[in-house]
C-alpha cells in the first residue's frame, strides 16, 4: 500500500531528523583516498609543524632568557637594598637634626649665663662644667659649631643681621657672632647669626 504513494507524500511521513532513503537522494562524489585535496592538507600540516618547531625556543635561548631575568631581578633587589639603606640613614639624620635643634636654646642660655659676671665662683664653675658636657655630647653626635668670628661671610653658613663700615676690617668680614651656628656633618642645622663689616 505504501509503495503506491508518490515520493513527496513519502517524504512528509518521514519523522524529522531522519534521512530519506539513499536511493532517492542524489549521490555526491567524494574524492577517494590519495586524491589531490588530501595532498594539500598534508602539505599544510607539514608547514604548520615546521612553523611550530621554529617557534619553540632552543635550550640555549631558554637559558639565556632565564639568566637575563635573574640578572634583572638581582639588579632590582640591589637597587632596593641601597634605596632602603639611604632612606634609613636619612630618617636617622632627620630625627637627630630635629632633636639637636630643640636643645640649641638650652645651649644659648648656657652661653648667656657664662657671659654674665658673678661673684659666686662655684656657680660659675658649675655652669662651665655643664657647658663642657653639653659640647661633648654634641661632638659625639657629630654636631660641630660653625666658625664665624674673623671669617669671610658665607651665605651657605652665616645669616647676616647687622652691617657696619670699618676701614680696619676686610670686605665681608664677620666682626661679631650674635648666635652660634651648627652643622651635622655637611648639613647646616642652624645658621650662625652674625654682624658683617663693609
Amino acid at each position: 500500500m505504501s509503495s503506491n504513494k508518490d515520493p513527496q507524500e513519502r517524504n512528509e511521513n518521514v519523522p524529522a531528523g531522519e534521512d530519506t532513503p539513499q536511493s532517492e537522494t542524489p549521490d555526491t562524489s567524494v574524492p577517494e583516498e590519495g586524491s589531490a585535496p588530501k595532498d594539500k592538507k598534508s602539505k599544510k600540516e607539514e608547514k604548520k609543524q615546521k612553523s611550530e618547531e621554529k617557534k619553540q625556543p632552543s635550550a640555549d635561548e631558554l637559558l639565556k632568557s632565564e639568566k637575563d631575568k635573574y640578572l634583572r631581578l638581582l639588579a632590582e633587589y640591589d637597587n632596593y637594598r641601597k634605596r632602603s639603606a639611604k632612606e634609613r640613614e636619612n630618617i636617622y639624620s632627620d630625627a637627630l637634626t630635629d632633636t639637636v635643634t630643640k636643645f640649641l636654646p638650652v645651649y644659648d642660655n648656657l652661653v648667656r649665663a657664662l657671659q654674665q659676671s658673678t661673684e659666686d665662683e662655684a656657680y660659675r664653675k658649675g655652669v662651665e662644667m655643664i657647658m663642657t658636657q653639653f659640647n661633648d655630647i654634641l661632638a659625639k653626635l657629630g654636631v660641630t659649631p660653625i666658625d664665624a668670628l674673623g671669617q669671610k661671610f658665607d651665605p651657605l653658613l652665616h645669616n647676616a643681621v647687622m652691617h657696619e663700615e670699618d676701614a680696619e676690617k676686610g670686605e665681608n668680614e664677620i666682626v661679631q657672632e650674635l648666635q652660634r651656628g651648627f652643622k651635622l656633618g655637611d648639613k647646616v642645622i642652624r645658621f650662625a647669626m652674625v654682624k658683617v663689616a663693609n
